[in-house]
């Protein structure tokens, strides 16, 4: 299941875009910012988010630019991302990879662009 901190709805997708700094894969959603450590096999510190755009479908959403740079730091599969804020201690947002990876320590990793939205209410 993606989540959203409420933070992230309290002040919009803009809070993503400002204040996310840094994009972990893990080998599990994380729960919170503490628990990214405990899951984290590696990181990029090189994350681009645009601004808030219209969603297909209705809402509104942004765009994480694709990672090239990714530094894995762990050996295992890399199922989920956690988009975090490192400077407040925030986990911001959590969703699973469109695959799964095998990772190896000392490597590098890549991801594909990702939509991260709000639907409208229903």
């Amino acid at each position: 299941m993606a989540t959203l901190d409420n933070r992230v709805f309290d002040n919009g997708l803009t809070v993503l875009d400002t204040e996310a700094n840094a994009i972990h894969i893990t080998s599990a959603e994380a729960t919170s910012y503490a628990n990214v450590a405990a899951v984290t096999l590696g990181n990029s510190t090189s994350l681009s988010i645009g601004a808030p755009a219209d969603r297909t479908g209705g809402g509104r959403e942004v765009v994480v630019a694709a990672i090239t740079d990714g530094s894995v730091t762990g050996t295992g599969t890399a199922t989920h991302y956690a988009i975090v804020d490192t400077v407040n201690s925030r986990l911001l947002a959590t969703s699973t990879l469109t695959a799964s990876q095998s990772v190896n320590s000392g490597n590098t990793f890549t991801l594909s662009s990702v939509a991260v939205g709000i639907p409208d209410p229903a």
